[in-house]
């Protein structure tokens, strides 16, 4: 499904990242740039892959951000996949949250995500084709407790993704955006969650499991390949009927 293409996916290094990384080398991709603050992680991650480049990357960093984006457009002329995957999270209630947990969780979620599309979108533009795809969350379609900061990016990513693929399309370019909501995920981010929580998780999942990463990449690969090439603006939930 994506032979040939030049991605950018950021958050590379491990969890539901590592997995999308792994599933377009092995479709065969052109090429993977595979991004992520733990440079040791996603070398580590690659170092067998041909396909796969490891990019050490804030998604804060603006400047950096606009040096690949130079980088890649010397080496290739295009990019044609985006994965918006970095994400942190910093639970509290809202009379505990601190401004700190706030603003970090909005600066990598959801600014992160902002940074990454407007500096690769325009060459998209240019060369009128791209898929976007950003990791959303049923936390940011249905809410949770605790995760008021974490609601708030992932309910904002939805809202800019359906602005953009209004925006991207508006004189004809054939660049889309899509959003991935998934449910309760098997990844280092849930592993130390209490026993007792996963199973009530478990137990309000119709399809009675959690979500694998490669059942996240899945629609993922989906989302970035042409077979959703008449599909933009909108949120593919993978959740097994946690929200109906």
């Amino acid at each position: 499904m994506l032979k040939g293409k030049i991605c950018v996916v950021t958050g590379g290094g491990q969890g539901i990242g590592r997995t999308i990384v792994e599933r377009f080398a092995s479709e065969n991709a052109e090429h993977v740039y595979a991004c992520d603050m733990n440079i040791d992680a996603i070398k580590e991650a690659y170092e067998n892959t041909t396909n796969v480049s490891p990019v050490l990357l804030n998604v804060c960093d603006r400047e950096g951000i606009q040096a690949l984006v130079e980088d890649i457009k010397q080496r290739h002329g295009r990019i044609d996949v985006l994965v918006n995957n970095a994400g942190i999270t910093r639970d509290n209630l809202l009379d505990r949250m601190t401004e700190q947990d706030w603003d970090i969780v909005l600066d990598v979620n959801l600014k992160g995500v902002f940074n990454m599309t407007q500096a690769i979108a325009p060459l998209m533009i240019e060369n009128n084709a791209g898929s976007i795809v950003t990791m959303s969350s049923v936390v940011g379609t249905d809410g949770n407790i605790g995760q008021s900061n974490y609601a708030a990016t992932k309910g904002g990513v939805i809202a800019m993704t359906k602005g953009w693929a209004k925006e991207f399309a508006r004189k004809g370019a054939q660049v889309r955006a899509n959003c991935v909501a998934p449910g309760f995920v098997e990844t280092p981010m849930t592993k130390d969650l209490p026993e007792k929580v996963i199973q009530y998780m478990v137990s309000k999942t119709p399809l009675n499991r959690m979500a694998t990463s490669e059942d996240i990449s899945n629609g993922v690969a989906f989302l970035a390949s042409e077979q959703s090439s008449f599909i933009t603006g909108q949120t593919l939930k993978i959740d097994g009927g946690l929200v109906i």
